[in-house]
C-alpha cells in the first residue's frame, strides 16, 4: 500500500459549454463514468454549473494517485483508455473543453 508521501492529490477541471443542457441528464451520465475515474484514483466528482449562464459548467474530479505516475503525466495521457475518454467527451460536446490540472496550494 502506498504511503502518504508516494501519493499525491490533484483536482482536475473539465470546462464547457452546452446551450440546452439538461443539468440532471449531464449529471447521471458523468456518474456512470464514475468507475473509470476510480480506476485512475478518483476520490471525488462534481459537476458544476453556472449561476448566470446555465450552459455553463465545470466537471471537478479529485483523485490521488502514485507521484512516479503522476509525473509521468504525458504518458498517462497517451494511454488508450484515456484517449478514447477524451474522444467520448469531444464527441458529446461541440464547443471546446478546457482542462485545468489543479494541486493544492500550501
Amino acid at each position: 500500500m502506498a504511503t502518504e508521501s508516494q501519493t499525491v492529490r490533484r483536482t482536475v477541471q473539465f470546462k464547457f459549454t452546452l446551450p440546452a443542457a439538461n443539468s440532471a441528464h449531464l449529471a447521471s451520465l458523468l456518474r456512470a463514468a464514475a468507475p473509470f475515474y476510480e480506476a485512475f484514483g478518483g476520490r471525488r466528482m462534481r459537476l458544476l454549473q453556472n449561476v448566470d449562464d446555465p450552459g455553463r459548467f465545470i466537471h471537478e474530479i479529485e483523485y490521488e494517485t502514485a507521484e512516479v505516475f503522476e509525473l509521468n503525466r504525458q504518458r498517462v495521457a497517451s494511454d488508450p483508455r484515456v484517449q478514447a475518454y477524451l474522444q467520448t467527451w469531444r464527441a458529446l460536446w461541440p464547443g471546446s473543453i478546457e482542462i485545468d490540472v489543479y494541486q493544492e496550494a500550501g
